[in-house]
C-alpha cells in the first residue's frame, strides 16, 4: 500500500528543525559528488510514497515562530490596528523627518554586464537590449514578465552598483528613477504596484540608498524619500491581504526592511516580522523547496533573505532565528538541480540558470550544504552515479496559487555526463518576450517540450494563460530503491506514476528509471496502465520525447531502433529501443528539430529523439536504454 504524505505530525516538524540546524556545517560541493550525499532525505526501501499536490506540505510557520514578549505583541497589535509608528515608538516626541538611518552592505552582487549596459543607455534583460531613452515607463505599458520584474522591482540597482562607483552610478540611477517616479505617481495603479514588485522595489531602494540618494538633485532626493514612505505604508495594508507565494514574502520583507531603516520603525518591524514568518511558511515546503517548484524563485528567495539579514546588520538589530533557518533550508534544493556544468536543470519555465549566478547567490548567503538526493514537495528526484547525474520530476505541478510559470512536466527527466548534457527539457517559457519569441512561450510550457511521454498530443496538466495551470495531474506515486546491478555496485531504481491522463483517456502513465552504479547505463520503461478493471477499447497515439542537449550530434541506426549520440567533447552514448508491448502495430524512432534555452534567455537549435506509434486503450509498455560506449 502507498503511504500518503500529509501535513501535521509534530514529530516530523521537530525533525525538520533539527535537520535545518545541522545542514550549514556540511561542505559545499563545487564539483562532482564524493561519496554519499549528506543532508539528503532517504526513503525506506520498497516503500512507495504518494505525493499529493505540494501546497499540502507542512507549513514551516507551524514550527518556526517569532519569539516576542507581551510588550512586543501589544505594539504589533496596535500597529496593525492603525496606530502610527511614531506614537508607539516615541509617544512624547515629535516625529523625526524621513531619512534612511543606516547604510546597508549586502553581500549580494548584481550582473556587471547588465550594469555596464545601463551606463551605455540600455536595459539588458534576458540578453535583449532595451534603450532607456525610448522605453515606455507608463502604467499602461505591458512588458514581458522579466522586464517588469527588473524595472518595477528596481533589480537594476544591484547591477549598476556592481559595474560602477557610487559617483559614476548615481547619475544613471537619477535618470531612470526620475522617469519611473514621473510615470508612477499614483499608488496601486498598474503592474508596478504588484506586491512582489513593490516589496522588491522598497528593499532595493533601502539597500542601495547611497546610490539612489547620493546624487546632486535635491528635489529628486525628496521625492524618493516620499516614495519610500508611501510604498512602505501601502505595503503595510497590502501585504496581509496578498495571496501566499513569493509576492507576499517580498511584500513583507519590504515592510521589515522599512521598519529597520526608517525612523520610529520598531512597531512596523515587529508587525512585519510576524507576517514574514507566516508568509515564508506558506511559500516553502517541509524540505525547503518552494511550493512553486520554480528554481529561479528559489534563488530569488535566498537573495531576498540575504538582503534582509544585511539590513538587520546595518541597523544593529538581532533578526528572528527563523530567517536564518529558512535561508539554510532553501539552499540544498537548489543544489539538487545543478548539473555537472554547474548550471541548473530546465524546470518550471526557467532556462539553464548559469553557474556564476548560482555560485554568487550561494556564496553571498554564507550557507554551506550538499544537495538533497531525494526531496518531497520540491519534487525533483536526483541520482548521482559516477559522472552521470539524473534529475526526475516526480511530483505534481504547482497549484494555481503558487505557480509562477507553471509547466506540465510531470515524469520528465534530464541526464548529464560530467559537464555535458545528454537529455534536457526545452525550458525558457518564463524568458519569452526577449530572445525567445513571445508567441512560443505557451508551447514551451507544454508536455511536449519536456522529455517524457505525451498521449494524443495532450498536456498531462492543462496549460493556461499568465503562467497558470488547470486540471490534470493530482497525485504522483513514487518508489525509490537499490537493485542488483552489473558487477559489485548496485543500481538505483525510481518508479513513479501520475494520473494526469486518467480522466481523459483512462490511462495512468508509469515511468521506471534505473541508473547503474557506475553511471554508464540508464534503463527506462514507460507503461500505460488502465485505470479501471476493464480497459477501454480502441487505440490512442503516443509520443516519447527525448530532447537532446545543445551540440549533441545524433545518428539514427540503420534498423531505426537506435541512435548514436556524440557529445561535444567526444563522449559517445547509444540509445536503443527495446521490445514494446503496445499491441497496436509498429512504432517508429526519428530525430526531429527542437530547441533549448540557456540561462541568458538565448534559444539554441537542437534535436530530439521521438518514439511514436499507437497504443491500445487497454494499456501498453515501452522500454528503452541509454548506454555510454565511449
Amino acid at each position: 500500500m502507498a503511504t500518503l504524505l500529509r501535513n501535521p505530525a509534530a514529530v516530523r516538524a521537530d525533525a525538520l528543525v533539527e535537520r535545518a540546524a545541522e545542514n550549514p556545517v556540511m561542505a559545499l560541493e563545487t564539483g562532482a559528488d564524493a561519496g554519499a550525499e549528506a543532508g539528503s532525505v532517504s526513503l525506506p526501501p520498497h516503500e512507495p510514497v504518494l505525493h499529493e499536490e505540494p501546497s499540502r506540505a507542512l507549513a514551516l510557520s507551524d514550527v518556526i515562530a517569532v519569539d516576542a514578549g507581551p510588550g512586543a505583541a501589544l505594539m504589533r497589535l496596535a500597529y496593525r490596528l492603525g496606530v502610527p509608528g511614531h506614537a508607539l515608538a516615541a509617544p512624547f516626541r515629535r516625529p523625526q523627518p524621513v531619512r534612511v538611518l543606516a547604510t546597508v552592505n549586502s553581500p549580494n552582487r548584481g550582473d556587471r554586464a547588465a550594469g555596464t549596459a545601463l551606463r551605455a543607455g540600455h536595459f539588458l534583460v534576458h540578453g535583449t537590449r532595451l534603450p532607456i531613452a525610448s522605453f515606455d515607463f507608463s502604467p499602461a505599458a505591458r512588458h514581458a514578465p522579466g522586464v517588469e520584474r527588473m524595472l518595477h522591482g528596481f533589480g537594476w540597482l544591484a547591477d549598476l552598483a556592481a559595474s560602477a562607483s557610487r559617483a559614476d552610478g548615481a547619475a544613471v540611477a537619477e535618470r531612470i528613477a526620475t522617469q519611473w517616479l514621473h510615470a508612477h505617481r499614483e499608488p496601486g495603479k498598474g503592474p508596478a504596484w504588484e506586491p512582489e514588485y513593490a516589496g522588491s522595489r522598497l528593499m532595493a531602494w533601502l539597500v542601495h540608498a547611497p546610490l539612489m540618494l547620493g546624487g546632486t538633485n535635491k528635489n529628486l532626493k525628496s521625492r524618493l524619500l516620499g516614495a519610500i514612505t508611501e510604498t512602505a505604508g501601502w505595503l503595510d495594508k497590502k501585504a496581509p491581504r496578498e495571496a501566499a507565494g513569493f509576492g507576499q514574502v517580498a511584500a513583507w520583507a519590504g515592510v521589515v526592511a522599512a521598519g529597520l531603516l526608517l525612523p520610529h520603525g520598531k512597531p512596523r518591524r515587529l508587525f512585519g516580522e510576524a507576517g514574514l514568518v507566516r508568509a515564508l511558511g506558506d511559500m516553502v515546503g517541509e524540505d525547503g523547496g518552494l511550493l512553486s517548484r520554480c528554481p529561479a524563485a528559489q534563488l530569488d528567495a535566498i537573495r531576498l533573505l540575504t538582503d534582509l539579514l544585511a539590513c538587520y546588520d546595518a541597523a544593529e538589530t538581532t533578526p528572528p532565528a527563523a530567517f536564518a533557518v529558512m535561508r539554510e533550508l532553501l539552499v540544498p534544493p537548489v543544489l539538487a538541480l545543478r548539473h555537472g556544468d554547474g548550471m541548473l536543470g530546465s524546470w518550471q519555465g526557467q532556462g539553464a540558470i548559469s553557474a556564476d549566478r548560482i555560485n554568487a547567490v550561494i556564496e553571498a548567503s554564507g550557507v554551506r550544504a550538499r544537495p538533497l538526493s531525494v526531496v518531497k514537495g520540491w519534487g525533483y528526484s536526483r541520482i548521482k552515479a559516477g559522472e552521470t547525474l539524473l534529475q526526475f520530476d516526480t511530483a505534481p505541478p504547482p497549484r494555481a496559487k503558487h505557480a509562477r510559470t507553471g509547466c506540465a512536466s510531470t515524469l520528465a527527466f534530464e541526464l548529464s555526463d560530467g559537464p555535458q548534457r545528454i537529455i534536457v527539457n526545452c525550458g525558457g517559457a518564463a524568458l519569452a518576450g526577449g530572445q525567445v519569441p513571445a508567441r512560443i512561450g505557451q508551447g514551451l510550457r507544454a508536455t511536449a517540450a519536456f522529455s517524457t511521454l505525451v498521449l494524443d498530443n495532450a498536456n498531462s496538466t492543462a496549460v493556461l494563460l499568465a503562467g497558470q495551470l488547470g486540471k490534470g495531474v493530482e497525485t504522483v506515486s513514487l518508489e525509490r530503491r537499490m537493485v542488483a546491478g552489473k558487477g559489485a555496485r548496485e543500481a538505483t531504481r525510481i518508479e513513479a506514476a501520475h494520473d494526469g491522463y486518467v480522466s481523459r483517456f483512462g490511462l495512468t502513465h508509469q515511468r521506471i528509471l534505473t541508473l547503474s552504479g557506475d553511471g554508464t547505463e540508464l534503463a527506462g520503461e514507460d507503461i500505460l496502465v488502465p485505470s479501471g478493471r476493464n480497459g477501454k477499447r480502441g487505440k490512442i497515439a503516443f509520443a516519447l520525447r527525448f530532447h537532446l542537449g545543445s551540440g549533441v550530434d545524433v545518428q539514427i541506426s540503420g534498423d531505426n531502433r537506435g541512435a548514436s549520440l556524440l557529445l561535444p567533447d567526444g563522449r559517445l552514448w547509444q540509445f536503443r529501443l527495446g521490445g514494446d508491448r503496445a499491441g497496436a502495430g509498429a512504432i517508429t524512432l526519428a530525430a526531429e528539430d527542437s530547441l533549448w534555452v540557456d540561462g541568458e534567455g538565448r534559444p539554441h537549435a537542437t534535436q530530439q529523439l521521438v518514439i511514436e506509434g499507437l497504443a491500445l486503450r487497454s494499456g501498453g509498455q515501452f522500454s528503452w536504454r541509454l548506454r555510454k560506449t565511449g
